[in-house]
């Protein structure tokens, strides 16, 4: 498995913008299909998005799409989310995860490697 550390999480405005860092250690990250996802209190967690192992993919929640993206840098063994036009409903705990699946996108299920999460909080 890969260890997974979340970072970048914050209290913005509506209208803001936060980018979170994953950084990943262990085995090449570069070997993972990394995602993002995300769980608000009392909510199922869901997907935020998802990238390939080379970067060259990826795929959103409609509820992000336009305003979040996914990138990676495999040279930094690391997964960013830019986040932008922030809402009060994308307060949620962040958790970057990892799947050796040859599935693209994997189902949550196939995620193997899971960082402890970072609190994101919208303010209106």
């Amino acid at each position: 498995q890969v260890q997974l550390v979340e970072s970048g999480g914050g209290l913005v405005q509506a209208g803001g913008s936060l980018r979170l860092s994953c950084s990943t250690s262990g085995r090449t990250s570069s070997s993972y299909v990394m995602g993002w996802f995300r769980q608000a209190p009392g909510k199922e967690r869901e997907s935020v998005g998802t990238i390939s192992r080379s970067g060259s993919s990826t795929v959103y929640a409609d509820s992000v799409k336009g305003r979040f993206t996914i990138s990676r840098d495999n040279a930094k063994n690391t997964v960013y989310l830019q986040m932008n036009s922030l809402k009060p409903e994308d307060t949620a705990v962040y958790y970057c995860a990892g799947s050796r699946s040859i599935r693209f996108p994997p189902r949550i299920t196939d995620f193997d490697s899971w960082g402890q999460g970072t609190q994101v909080t919208v303010s209106s």
